[in-house]
């Protein structure tokens, strides 16, 4: 009975890997459909947001099983609890990246931000992209190591998203409503992708350590 709970937790650990790449894949995809005003690649970040959360809830029904089954106790519990929160920003994460494509599609074909902040957005973005790749190889590695990573990579981008405040409530800003409004979610679907990242790179960091290190914000 030991042995297969293992495999199960094992098994629990696979799947969060494999939402992670799905995210990570989502949100590069999304970012190049908002940068390059690109309607199909936003499409497709939209309809694949339905494989993220279906996976999602078959997890989640996973651990709740082990849950009623195995009656977990000690770190085991904290893995099983674990994972449904990390489950559920994992899916969070999943629907910023297709927010930031639906921007794209809305816009399309003019590109979603005036060009004095393209390169902002391109930045955030990459970094983005840069955590999710990172958080697919904490959730596989368990490496703490890269969660101190996620965390400085969260650090530049609100920076960046305080900078996109910054710029469009300036006396310089020559953008309409309409900019405004773009820029402005923009930026916060980016910020708010980083921040469950953090949030789970939390999670892991505790369940490997012991060590509860709060993080401004989360």
């Amino acid at each position: 009975m030991r042995e297969l709970f293992q495999q199960e937790l094992q098994e629990v650990q696979e799947r969060l890997v494999e939402i992670a790449n799905l995210v990570a894949e989502a949100i590069e995809r999304a970012t190049r459909a908002f940068t390059e005003s690109d309607v199909s690649i936003a499409e497709g970040v939209i309809a694949s947001d339905k494989t993220i959360d279906e996976l999602a809830v078959e997890l989640d029904e996973l651990a709740i099983n082990i849950l009623a089954r195995q009656a977990p106790v000690a770190r085991d519990l904290r893995v099983v609890v674990s994972a449904l929160r990390v489950s559920a920003s994992l899916e969070r994460m999943g629907d910023m990246a297709t927010h930031i494509a639906q921007l794209a599609r809305y816009r399309f074909p003019d590109k979603v931000v005036p060009k004095s902040l393209r390169s902002t957005f391109a930045e955030m973005g990459q970094l983005d992209v840069q955590i999710a790749k990172k958080l697919a190889e904490l959730l596989r590695t368990q490496d703490v190591r890269i969660a101190e990573e996620i965390r400085n990579d969260d650090d530049r981008i609100d920076d960046l998203h305080l900078s996109v405040f910054d710029k469009v409530l300036g006396e310089t800003w020559k953008g309409g409503a309409e900019d405004t409004v773009d820029a402005t979610l923009a930026s916060r679907y980016h910020e708010r992708f980083a921040d469950h990242a953090v949030s789970i790179a939390k999670k892991v960091q505790y369940l490997q350590t012991g060590d509860w290190i709060p993080v401004e914000g989360n």
